[in-house]
């Protein structure tokens, strides 16, 4: 890469949604950038595979203001991320982004990403008992939080843009939601998304879209855009999964409540989250436009189309 190119400093770079925009980075050498990948272990395999691709890794610690200070400083760009799954804590995840956003202030850089989702108390109050009101005063933990913390940007005049992903089919290998097979011996994929279609997309495309933001250059500041690969219903995405595994699968509308229910750590804000993209489907698919992602991403993945590269993975899952 020239060394004269725009300097991109992803945060999370060995996770899900920074690995893929260093690689979408890395596989563009003639784009004009290049990336600086921040990661809490540089000596980790994953943060070694980075750096020997080409990226720059750098140490940094979402909890710890002045490396990220440190590792944003001469970037031109910067992707930010949290992880609520690493600690479930929202505030610990509204003080990481107050790190990022101040680190992206000092460094005066040009454009920020901030990877963001809905603050879902706005359309389901926390007085609205459809569902209930988590540790005092969330609806949906890893939603609201990340909602809330769009005012660390805004407020410093970060020029950002607010980029809100969709639910990972990735999650069907990783997150323990791929089909199980009943006592009846058949495959069935349980969701409580009632006959509400769920907009997804392949992780690795999160990154890509991510890139083709940065591509486009300033005119997507200050603005919210949504991506998806596609909206697709439980019984669309049971047939596709049938037709990659070789046997029928079986869509199972489970309630939310019940979901709620499960016990496992994050159930109830999974259980929440859900429920509220039931309820507010219109507008949480109004969000998530597939066409817009094609164009920031022209090699965007159909579900099909993933799962036709991840077959092996769902049969051991």
């Amino acid at each position: 890469m020239a060394t004269d190119s725009r300097l991109i400093t992803v945060v999370g770079a060995t996770g899900a949604q920074g690995g893929g925009l260093v690689r979408a980075i890395l596989d563009d050498p003639d784009g004009g950038f290049r990336v600086r990948a921040i990661t809490r272990d540089p000596s980790s395999d994953k943060a070694r595979a980075l750096a020997a691709l080409g990226a720059d890794v750098v140490q940094a610690d979402l909890d710890d203001a002045r490396s990220l200070k440190k590792a944003f400083d001469g970037a031109w760009g910067a992707y930010c991320v949290t992880n609520f799954w690493e600690h479930f804590s929202p505030e610990k995840e509204i003080t990481q982004a107050q790190h990022l956003a101040e680190a992206a202030f000092h460094a005066d850089v040009e454009h920020v990403i901030w990877s963001t989702l809905e603050d879902t108390r706005l359309a389901v109050p926390l007085d609205d008992d459809r569902m209930p009101t988590l540790m005092g005063k969330y609806k949906v933990p890893h939603f609201d939080a990340k909602g809330e913390a769009n005012s660390e940007f805004t407020e410093r005049d970060v020029p950002t843009t607010f980029l809100l992903t969709s639910f990972y089919w990735d999650n069907l290998i990783h997150f323990g939601m791929a089909p199980q097979r009943g006592e009846d011996g058949r495959l069935a994929l349980v969701l409580p998304m009632a006959d509400k279609a769920l907009p997804g997309i392949a992780v690795a495309d999160i990154g890509k879209c991510a890139y083709g933001v940065f591509k486009s250059g300033p005119e997507t500041i200050g603005k919210t855009m949504g991506i998806a690969g596609e909206h697709l219903t439980g019984d669309e995405m049971a047939d596709a999964l049938g037709d990659a595994l070789g046997e029928p699968v079986a869509y199972v509308a489970m309630d939310p409540a019940n979901y709620r229910a499960l016990g496992f750590p994050g159930a109830e804000d999974l259980g929440n989250m859900f429920q509220y993209k039931v309820e507010c489907n219109d507008a949480f698919r109004g969000a998530r436009d597939v066409a817009a992602a094609r164009r920031l991403n022209p090699e965007l993945l159909s579900f099909r189309d993933w799962l036709a590269g991840h077959a092996g993975e769902l049969k051991g899952a």
